[in-house]
């Protein structure tokens, strides 16, 4: 049997008909750029995460990249985050002149260890960026309270995380500005690169729509420098449709993670396998399924590879430890935990259209895993 990470194959056969049609409809009105499509996406997506703007823009990366503009983030700024994310969460502070400050995870939710924050704040921090790593919200409410207490906004990296609840709070509605990818391997995907950053400010929200189109308020009249960083009315329609089906999706991943969980339990295993650990006040929507393997990781990801079975590991190598971040000074050991969750986690294949058979599958594969 082959068992692929992920398989949009599936996904977009399912709504193909009603995909073709909106993009045949955009193709028609000949508006591509910001037009009618990308406002009703906007104000749809505002609604379902409830925060009064939703902007969209050309990618993930260029939402955190405009967050940072907006809130005025600039050369000799600290910006404190996780080391344990994507690389466009670093890279997003260094292109405003900003230096990153990476600081360890909990090893339970491999979200940001929020007992680490107040520590790493100096007199040059200016922002605290949480990332929502895997599908589960970092707890927010300590950060919220340090972020108050030292007059400091929060950016929400909420690439991984759309759904995601924080208590009764949607990811990306909790902090000053919310910053979704909609690459198209996310649980709501575009057909190539897409993003939004969200706010409930009004102010912000102004700046964002100019930072998005050159800094310009109106046509040829440039209040400040901007990006060219427009979400063009193709992807747009496509979320759209996408967008109806996605609380469905996001249910359908909490079963298969479930049902991995039972299979675990119910398996003898030939090493120890740690499952993800779901927050009881929040809700996970397993944007990736990630296991953590003390022992044999790269041996069992070769054995289920062999097998026919998809496996990643993200990330591994933390942010703190890149090469172009070498200049921050960072050393193996500064941040222990990052460090062993990249050795030890595994991600193995969790989508709505998974089958319960490949499921069974992939676990007996692993029980026959010999060290």
């Amino acid at each position: 049997m082959n068992v692929p990470l992920l398989d949009l194959h599936q996904q977009h056969q399912a709504l193909r008909q009603e995909i073709l049609a909106a993009v045949e409809r955009v193709l028609d009105s000949q508006q591509f750029v910001l037009g009618p499509e990308v406002r009703n996406l906007e104000e749809e997506m505002a609604a379902y995460l409830g925060v009064k703007h939703a902007i969209g823009c050309a990618s993930g990366s260029d939402a955190l990249l405009l967050a940072l503009m907006a809130l005025d983030i600039k050369r000799g700024d600290e910006v404190i985050t996780s080391a344990f994310t994507f690389f466009a969460t670093g890279s997003a502070i260094t292109r405003v002149g900003a230096r990153p400050v990476f600081i360890d995870i909990d090893p339970r939710t491999y979200n940001i260890d929020t007992e680490k924050i107040e520590a790493a704040i100096t007199p040059r921090t200016r922002a605290i960026i949480p990332v929502h790593i895997y599908g589960q919200c970092a707890d927010m409410e300590p950060i919220e309270d340090i972020g108050r207490k030292h007059g400091l906004p929060l950016i929400e990296d909420a690439a991984q995380a759309i759904g995601a609840m924080d208590r009764d709070r949607r990811a990306g509605s909790i902090g000053a500005i919310g910053c979704f990818s909609f690459y198209p391997s996310k649980n709501l995907g575009a057909a190539g690169d897409a993003g939004m950053v969200t706010t409930s400010d009004e102010a912000l929200a102004a700046r964002l729509k100019n930072l998005r189109v050159h800094g310009a308020a109106t046509e040829y009249h440039h209040d400040e420098i901007g990006i060219n960083s427009r979400l063009d009315s193709l992807q747009a329609t496509v979320l759209r449709v996408k967008l109806k089906y996605l609380a469905d999706w996001s249910e359908a991943r909490r079963q298969k993670a479930a049902r991995y969980a039972e299979l675990f339990q119910q398996t003898k295993l030939p090493c120890e396998i740690v499952p993800p650990l779901v927050r009881s006040d929040g809700t996970h929507i397993f944007h990736q399924y990630v296991i953590r393997v003390a022992q044999h990781r790269d041996s069992l990801m070769t054995h289920l590879r062999e097998n026919g079975v998809s496996t990643r590991v993200y990330y591994p190598v933390p942010l703190h430890l890149q090469e172009c971040f070498a200049y921050l000074g960072y050393r193996e050991g500064d941040l222990p935990e990052t460090e062993r969750a990249t050795a030890e986690t595994m991600a193995l294949p969790c989508f709505p259209e998974l089958r319960d058979e490949e499921q069974r599958y992939i676990v007996e594969t692993i029980a026959a895993f010999r060290p």
